[in-house]
Formats: structure tokens, sequence, C-alpha cells
């Protein structure tokens, strides 16, 4: 073969093995570009393990944002039908939705009440429900329909007093409706030398000083029992 010959055939190779090298390379570069991309490999974290989306807690409620109605103490007796307010008596004013205005107080020897918004209030010779409005009416012009409770703790202004020949003379609280037999039995019965059939109640009606008799002889045996009396603020028993 001559060398003419050969050159010929070594340019066809060459042209064969670029025209193979670039329907290849075509074929290749179309795969690639139909084949679509992973979802599952794009998202796949770099980690293998799993993490767990972070969730969002409600906050705390701040101290004082919601109200609890404070506890109303269940042994606490209710007052007399005819109880007003007197000085040293515990009263507790209560505000339902605004805990923070509530207090629990002592009348003061004036009459009057301190309350941490209202300042002072007259109490004495009110009842409970009438103190109750008058807390109400004070307290619309700074809440809006303002929701109170007024609860008697301890009845000190009403006392009945027993003197003479008792084994505990002094006076005592009328928290309930108080005989003259029950005063005598609560300040420890009357003493040996005490004169059963001569005792007297002392107190004031109208204004002016009246004395009734009462003989605990009578009474004890069940006779003439309407001298035993209901007692009432201020009275004195006097046992000779």
């Amino acid at each position: 073969m001559n060398t003419r010959r050969r050159i010929e055939m070594l340019i066809v190779a060459v042209v064969l093995g670029s025209v193979a090298a670039a329907s290849a390379f075509a074929q290749t570069a179309g795969q690639a570009q139909a084949k679509p991309p992973d979802p599952a490999a794009q998202a796949k974290p770099a980690d293998s393990k799993q993490v767990p989306p972070k969730t969002t807690q409600p906050a705390a409620p701040k101290a004082g944002m919601k109200a609890v109605p404070p506890i109303v103490p269940a042994n606490v007796p209710p007052p007399p039908p005819d109880y007003v307010i007197g000085p040293d008596d515990v009263l507790q004013v209560l505000f339902w939705r605004e805990p923070e205005n509530s207090a629990e107080v002592v009348v003061r020897p004036d009459g009057m009440i301190s309350l941490p918004m209202l300042n002072d209030v007259q109490a004495s010779g009110l009842t409970p429900e009438q103190l109750r409005q008058k807390v109400i009416t004070d307290a619309t012009k700074f809440i809006k329909e303002p929701d109170v409770s007024v609860i008697v703790k301890a009845i000190n202004s009403r006392r009945v007093f027993i003197t003479g020949q008792v084994a505990k003379p002094g006076a005592y609280p009328l928290g309930s409706p108080t005989t003259v037999l029950q005063l005598i039995a609560i300040a420890g019965g009357l003493g040996e030398w005490a004169n059963q059939k001569k005792i007297t109640i002392q107190r004031v009606e109208g204004g002016k000083q009246v004395a009734l008799k009462f003989n605990y002889k009578e009474v004890v045996e069940g006779k003439n029992l309407k001298q035993n009396i209901l007692l009432k603020p201020g009275d004195m028993v006097i046992v000779p």
C-alpha cells in the first residue's frame, strides 16, 4: 500500500472517531437533562437524624392578669337579723373581679373603714347590705359594674356585760341571740353567795335607763319563763 493510501485511511479513521465521540457525548447529555431531580435527595438533610419541628408553647399569664375570686370563709356564722355594724367589728370586703381592692378591715372608733381604692368609708350604723350598696356606689367611679360582698367575720361591737356574783364577770360578745340564763352559763354560773331571786338587767330604751327583774330560781324550775328575755347590745346583768 502506497503512502497516499495510508494517509487517506488515517484521515477517515480520525473523522469516524470524532463523530462517535460526539454522538456518545450528546446521548449522555440528553439523559442527564431528561432525568428529573430527586426531591428526597434535595430535602434530605446532611444529618440522617430527623429534627422535630419546634412547637410554640403559650406564654404563662402574668401575675394579676386573671383575677381569682377570693375564698369566702365557710365557718363564719351569719350575723343576727337586727345586726348593725359598730366599732371593733371585723369585716371582709370582697371585690370579685378586682381582688387587689379587697380587704379585711376593723371598724375604727370613728365608725370608718379604710379600703385600698376608696380610702375611708362610713360603716358604723349600717347593716352589711347597706354597706355593700354604699361601697358599690362609691366604686362605680373607678370600676364598671363592681361586684362586692361584705362578710362579717367578728362582731365585737355587740357586747353585753355581767357583773357581781358570777364565776367570770365581764363583757361578752353578742354574736347570736342570747338569753339572760345563757349569759349566766357563759359567765361560769352563779357564785355561792349570789341572790338568785333579785338579778336585774339594766338597759337603755328610748334614751332612758330601765331595770328588768330576773328570778334565776324560777326560770331553772320552768316558771315565769318570759323573764328570760333576749339580751340586747349594751345590756348589763347584775347579780347581787
